[in-house]
């Protein structure tokens, strides 16, 4: 395993310090994540997003989506209805769990639904117009030459 050393970029650099922090998340998190719930991350657009997460045998009052200090927090919490059942087997997982996506700067969540065992979550990046590309108008007019004097020499 790679160790990095991030330490010269938040000594040279201001402002850049939750770029670092993700980075070093990153760099250091553990290998072997949990896989549960299965999930997918899909480019709709241009500037929209959709994260889908299996949640089936939840129902809606038992899932929760939350957005906090940049990061969305998908969480489920299965009530306890099991009593009195008897499996035979258990192979459908409903199991609590919580899963953490970091956004983007701009990005804002737009909404959530739950359909057929799907939770879908969409999100949209939204540029703010000071930061979105703009043409500068380039003014046409006479340009402006400098003439140089011609001196005479006297005989």
């Amino acid at each position: 395993m790679r160790n990095y050393d991030l330490s010269p970029l938040y000594r040279a650099t201001v402002g850049f310090d939750r770029f670092a922090d993700l980075m070093d998340r990153v760099l250091t998190t553990d290998v072997a994540q949990p896989t549960y719930p299965p999930y997918n991350i899909e480019k709709v657009d241009e500037n929209d997003y959709r994260i889908s997460v299996a949640v089936a045998g939840f129902a809606d009052e038992e899932l929760s989506v939350e957005v906090k200090d940049g990061a969305l927090i998908v969480s489920a919490k299965k009530a306890d209805s099991d009593e009195g059942k008897t499996y035979l087997h258990r192979g459908i997982a409903t199991r609590a769990f919580e899963r953490r996506f970091t956004l983007a700067d701009h990005v804002k969540v737009t909404g959530a639904t739950h359909a057929d065992g799907m939770l879908h979550i969409d999100l949209v990046r939204e540029i703010p117009e000071a930061l979105k590309p703009r043409r500068i108008e380039i003014a046409g007019g006479s340009q402006k030459t400098i003439e140089a004097k011609k001196e005479t020499v006297a005989a």
